[in-house]
């Protein structure tokens, strides 16, 4: 090897050419010292004249090599936004709807722009205002798919909880799902991976951090946006009385839409399930009384299914506009004995009769409530039977019960209810399904887990209330017949059959208004039940109006979720720190070989032997 290639300039094209040091296994200990020195030389030079080189070649190559594989869905499932709706002008519920963030628990200490993942057991009002204060990118609530398996405590906490969450308007997204075995697996190991923040060394964190697997929660659908042109639809159909023309009227009205923290999983059984299912029940048996000439009362009996009952009775409010303001022939002008709103009637031994304005001595109003009373005590005794004042609040947003929005208009109404109040939890709830596992009962005599349809009481209530109208109906009081006359006998009863199968029908899909447009099967199912009792069936649409909306709907309430297994940004971060720490060393190591060769061989030379 010449000296003149030793002292001359690496040419730039040699860069990733390595001279080849042939070493003779004869040769003497100062030859290859000599080949090491040349050595360290020619590296010096290489890194010298074309260092910025090396760098912007070698360094993409590496992180190229060692970057992740792209991640892997690691579960695919459906998720559930909670509400979003304006209501005269209030925002409602969550603003958002995208998500695309890591996972975490409420366990975590930070957990701002992160998913923050809990169980239902572990939800507490507290925790979800802890990830909305720290700015959470989004939070998913994990649900039970048998509600009725919750302990009492826990599904009561959370059905008081859901007005709470509703009130307040938050940007960030709430989603609910059902939980699975693979969600319930990402959430082990996403509980995991936040409970070791609170470990005593940093340094654990740091490596447990580094090596846990985590999950990026993805959502499939795009930012929500009002719904344009959204219809409510409302159903009336009537039995004509016999024997004038200006006959009472008595109107029965039951709204069939559900409402709980996220529309998709709002079933509504008790509220207001079973009160469809009795309106249409009292429509059947009525109807037959109405097909015998004996039996033909002189009242006019309208029976309407109101939509948007729980957005303030939208539907109820717009028909009432198009009967009294928009026409000059309907029954509600005319001869109104009272309008009896059902609501929530599927369990318990109570019944309250909700009124704006007590009845007076003498009215049908009246007449109603004392029939009511004579019925329970005579053939129901069991049934704890009493009459609610509470006076319309008009400086509220919103009715606290159907029957204040024919009291607006000065109709004689009330509502019939197992609930004392209003504001009661399970008007407005996820946890309000169709029935109720036995496993889920806390001990003999225990009330069942969370609301739920009652058929045996179902039935009880329907027909108590249909003998206390026939009592109305055929003045029957005053005719001196004793309190125990059963009319509904034999081919007349209820049928707990006919009522099972439409609470079950009612409940196999969920009923929030957003979700039931006038093409509804919900709708086109309610329209031919009635049809098949009653005569002149109608539909009744309300629209919001475009200038200054009473409600606005939101879409994207239902959507896919990706949960993509990762590894967290801090593995990124101490990879990038080792790759640049090694390549620093092997940097140091050439520029300063000679001086490591010589520390190398005064370590392993071996020691002289002293005599």
């Amino acid at each position: 090897m010449s000296s003149r290639f030793l002292t001359g300039s690496l040419p730039q094209e040699s860069i990733y050419l390595l001279p080849r040091l042939h070493i003779s296994s004869c040769v003497d200990i100062n030859t290859k010292a000599k080949m090491f020195e040349e050595a360290s030389e020619v590296f010096d030079n290489m890194f010298k004249s074309s260092f910025p080189l090396t760098f912007i070649v070698f360094i993409p190559a590496v992180l190229i090599l060692v970057s992740p594989l792209p991640a892997e869905a690691a579960h695919e499932f459906t998720v559930y936004r909670m509400q979003q709706y304006d209501l005269q002008g209030q925002p409602y519920g969550t603003r958002n709807a995208i998500l695309n963030t890591e996972a975490r628990t409420v366990e975590a200490e930070v957990l701002s722009r992160r998913c923050v993942i809990m169980r239902l057991v572990d939800f507490s009002y507290e925790r979800y205002q802890k990830a909305l204060r720290q700015s959470a990118g989004a939070v998913v609530i994990i649900l039970p798919k048998n509600m009725s398996t919750m302990p009492q405590d826990i599904v009561q906490q959370f059905m008081e909880l859901e007005p709470e969450m509703l009130a307040t308007e938050t940007v960030v997204p709430v989603y609910f799902a059902l939980e699975d075995d693979e969600l319930l697996s990402i959430y082990t190991q996403t509980l995991t991976s936040s409970s070791s923040q609170g470990a005593s060394s940093a340094a654990e964190v740091l490596i447990h951090t580094a090596t846990a697997n985590g999950f990026q929660m993805v959502t499939s659908g795009a930012q929500s946006k009002a719904v344009s042109d959204w219809a409510i639809t409302s159903l009336e159909g009537r039995l004509a009385g016999t024997g004038g023309e200006d006959l009472p009227t008595i109107v029965l009205v039951a709204h069939y839409d559900s409402f709980g923290v996220a529309p998709w999983l709002s079933y509504g059984a008790d509220s207001n399930g079973s009160g469809v299912s009795m309106l249409l029940e009292l429509a059947r048996l009525f109807s037959r009384l109405y097909t015998y000439k004996r039996t033909h009362a002189g009242y006019n009996l309208l029976f309407f299914v109101s939509g948007g009952g729980k957005f303030n009775y939208q539907g109820t409010k717009r028909w009432l506009e198009d009967n009294l303001d928009h026409t000059d022939s309907s029954l509600l002008q005319d001869n109104v004995a009272f309008v009896l709103c059902l609501d929530t009637l599927g369990n318990e031994d109570r019944l309250h009769l909700h009124v704006s304005k007590p009845p007076k001595e003498g009215t049908p109003q009246y007449a109603l409530l004392r029939e009511l009373e004579t019925v329970a005590s005579s053939q129901y005794p069991e049934v704890k039977f009493s009459m609610v004042h509470k006076k319309i609040n008009l400086a509220d947003d919103t009715l606290a019960w159907e029957h204040e929005r024919f009291g607006i208009r000065r109709l004689p109404a009330f509502t019939l209810s197992h609930l004392s109040s209003h504001r009661q939890a399970q008007r407005s709830s996820i946890m309000d399904v169709r029935s109720v596992s036995p496993s889920s009962r806390q001990g003999v005599g225990e009330h069942p887990t969370g609301p739920h349809v009652d058929l045996t009481k179902l039935s009880r209530n329907t027909k108590l209330i249909a003998e206390a109208l026939a009592r109305v109906i055929y003045n029957l009081t005053e005719k001196g017949a004793p309190g125990d006359l059963q009319i509904f006998t034999e081919q007349m009863q209820v049928q707990e059959e006919q009522l099972s199968s439409v609470v079950d029908w009612l409940t196999a899909q969920p009923r929030a208004a957003q979700l039931v447009d006038k093409d509804s099967s919900v709708v086109s199912t309610l329209e031919y039940h009635l049809g098949r009792y009653l005569k002149d069936v109608r539909r009744h649409y309300v629209r919001a109006d475009k200038r200054d909306p009473e409600f606005v709907f939101y879409d994207q309430l239902k959507q896919t979720m990706n949960a993509y297994r990762v590894k967290p940004a801090i593995f990124d971060l101490l990879l990038a720190v080792c790759i640049t720490s090694y390549l620093g060393v092997i940097y140091l190591a050439i520029q300063h070989f000679g001086v490591l060769y010589n520390v190398v061989r005064r370590i392993t030379a071996p020691k002289s032997k002293q005599h």
